[in-house]
C-alpha cells in the first residue's frame, strides 16, 4: 500500500516538472511562428524609413513578380536590377563592364543605382564613350557601390569608402536623403539577397 502511494506519488511530482516544461516548448514554438508579425508590426510603426523601400519612384515597382520588391529580395543585386525596368540601362553598364558576377557574389554592399532617366541626363555622345571604355565605366559603376549595407539612418549624415577607393557622403533625414549634395534617393532601402539598393536620379562621377 506503502509503495503504491508513493509510486503515485512520484508520477504527479514528474508530470507536475514536466507538464509546464511542456507548454513552454509548445509557447516557444508557436511564438517562434507568430512573434515575428508583432515585431514586424511595431517595427514598422516606428517608421517606413527603417523597415522597408520609400520614395516617389517606389510607387512605379511592380507590386508581384521578379521585379517586385518581394522578387527582388530573393536574387543577388546585378540579377534583381535586371528584373527592375527602370535600371535596365544600369544593368547594361554592368555587363558592359563585366561586373554582373562581381555584384552578384559580394556580400552585405550598398548599391546606388541609376535610373534610366539619370543616365539620360549625360549627352549621348559622352555616354556611348563611357560605354565603350571599359576601364572609365568600370571606375564609374565601383563608385556607386559601397562595402557594407547602409540603413537609412547612417545617410544622415555619412562619409563612405567605395569599392572604387574614392568616397561619397549623404545627407539627409526621414526619407529624403541625397548623394554628394545633387543626387536625390528616388526609392532607398530596397532589399535585394545580398545588397541594400537606394535608387538615385543622377550618376555619381568619382572624385
Amino acid at each position: 500500500m506503502n509503495s503504491q502511494t508513493f509510486r503515485r506519488a512520484s508520477v504527479a511530482v514528474t508530470a507536475a516538472v514536466l507538464l509546464p516544461l511542456g507548454l513552454t516548448a509548445c509557447s516557444g514554438e508557436e511564438s517562434g511562428d507568430g512573434a515575428a508579425a508583432p515585431a514586424a508590426a511595431s517595427s514598422t510603426a516606428s517608421g517606413t524609413t527603417a523597415d522597408g523601400p520609400f520614395g516617389p519612384a517606389c510607387a512605379s515597382v511592380p507590386k508581384e513578380g521578379a521585379g517586385s520588391f518581394d522578387g527582388m529580395a530573393k536574387d543577388p543585386v546585378a540579377t534583381a536590377a535586371s528584373n527592375n525596368p527602370e535600371l535596365s540601362t544600369l544593368v547594361t553598364a554592368v555587363k558592359q563592364a563585366g561586373l554582373v558576377d562581381t555584384l552578384n557574389n559580394a556580400e552585405n554592399i550598398t548599391v546606388f543605382a541609376p535610373t534610366n532617366a539619370a543616365f539620360a541626363k549625360i549627352p549621348k555622345a559622352d555616354l556611348d564613350k563611357v560605354l565603350a571604355d571599359k576601364a572609365m565605366l568600370t571606375d564609374i559603376l565601383t563608385y556607386h557601390v559601397v562595402g557594407q549595407k547602409l540603413a537609412p539612418k547612417q545617410l544622415e549624415n555619412g562619409s563612405f569608402t567605395t569599392l572604387q577607393k574614392g568616397r561619397l557622403t549623404t545627407q539627409g533625414s526621414g526619407e529624403s536623403f541625397t548623394v554628394n549634395e545633387s543626387a536625390k534617393v528616388v526609392c532607398g532601402n530596397v532589399p535585394t539577397a545580398n545588397a541594400t539598393v537606394y535608387i538615385v536620379d543622377t550618376v555619381l562621377m568619382p572624385k
